[in-house]
C-alpha cells in the first residue's frame, strides 16, 4: 500500500508523537497502533488538491508611450486643435500657446474643435482675444453641448459649423466673487464688464441686439444645431470631411 503523505491525514487528527511511558520505540517493520498510520486497513481517503484562489489574467499595455499626447501631437501636426471640457486659466494658456504656434507656424487654416466645451469667462475672453489677432483663418466645430462663456470661443472663430448632435446652451455665465465688501462691489463691476463683453460678441455674431442676447441667456436657450443656424450662432451643419453639409445661415426659416 502507499504511503499517505501528510496533506492525507483526516481533519483534526494529530500526528503520533514520541512512544510514552514504558512503551518500547518503534523499530523499524514495527506495525503501528491500529488507526495510524502504517496499520494494516488504516483509512488513507482520497482528498482533493487544495483549491487555491483563481488570478485573474493580467493586462498591459504593450505601448508604454504617452498615447493621448501622441494623438494630440499628430492633430496639431494636422492643423487641429482640441478643448473640451472645462476651460479654465491654465487651460486657455495651454490653448492660446497651441493657436498661436500654428499661427506663427504657416498660412493653413486651423480646426478648433470644441467638444463638451464649458469655460470660465476670464478664459473664455483670454482664447476669444487671441482669435481675433490670428492671421490665419479659424473654424470651430460644435460637439456636443457646449454654452455659457464657451459660446464667446465659438463666435470668436471665423466660420462656425455644428455637428448633428450638437447643442448649443445659451446660459449666463457661472461666476462667484469673494472678499470684503469693497472687493466684491469691485469685482462685480469687472464681472459685469465682462459679461457684457460676451453679449455683444455674441451680438455681432448673429445680428441681434445685446438685450435680446441677455434676455434669453437669462432664460436659458438650448438649441439644436438647425436652431442654432436659425438664430445666427452656427453658419451651418459639419459634413463628410468638415465642410458645411447643409443648414447654412440663410436658407433656415
Amino acid at each position: 500500500m502507499t504511503a499517505p503523505v501528510a496533506d492525507s491525514f483526516p481533519p483534526g487528527r494529530p500526528w503520533p508523537g514520541p512512544p510514552g511511558p514504558g512503551e518500547p520505540p518503534s523499530r523499524p517493520g514495527r506495525p503501528g497502533q491500529p488507526g495510524w498510520p502504517g496499520a494494516p486497513g488504516w483509512p488513507a481517503p482520497h482528498r482533493e488538491p487544495p483549491a487555491y484562489p483563481a488570478v485573474p489574467p493580467s493586462r498591459v499595455w504593450t505601448d508604454q508611450g504617452d498615447w493621448p499626447g501622441g494623438i494630440y501631437q499628430r492633430l496639431l501636426e494636422r492643423r487641429i486643435v482640441m478643448a473640451s471640457g472645462l476651460l479654465d486659466g491654465q487651460a486657455a494658456s495651454v490653448l492660446s500657446a497651441q493657436l498661436l504656434t500654428l499661427d506663427a507656424d504657416g498660412d493653413g487654416p486651423v480646426r478648433l474643435e470644441l467638444q463638451g466645451l464649458d469655460a470660465e469667462l476670464p478664459a473664455a475672453l483670454t482664447v476669444m482675444g487671441v482669435l481675433d489677432v490670428l492671421r490665419v483663418p479659424v473654424t470651430g466645430y460644435a460637439a456636443g453641448q457646449i454654452g455659457g462663456s464657451a459660446l464667446g470661443v465659438l463666435a470668436a472663430c471665423g466660420q462656425r459649423l455644428g455637428y448633428p448632435s450638437a447643442v448649443l446652451a445659451l446660459t449666463e455665465p457661472t461666476l462667484s466673487a469673494g472678499g470684503t465688501a469693497t472687493q466684491v462691489r469691485s469685482q462685480e463691476e469687472q464681472i459685469e464688464t465682462m459679461v457684457d463683453t460676451l453679449y455683444i460678441r455674441l451680438a455681432e455674431v448673429t445680428g441681434r441686439e445685446v438685450d435680446e442676447i441677455r434676455a434669453d441667456a437669462r432664460q436659458g436657450r438650448f438649441l439644436t444645431v438647425p436652431e442654432a443656424v436659425a438664430y445666427g450662432l452656427l453658419d451651418g451643419q459639419a459634413g463628410p470631411g468638415g465642410q458645411a453639409d447643409r443648414g447654412r445661415r440663410g436658407e433656415q426659416a
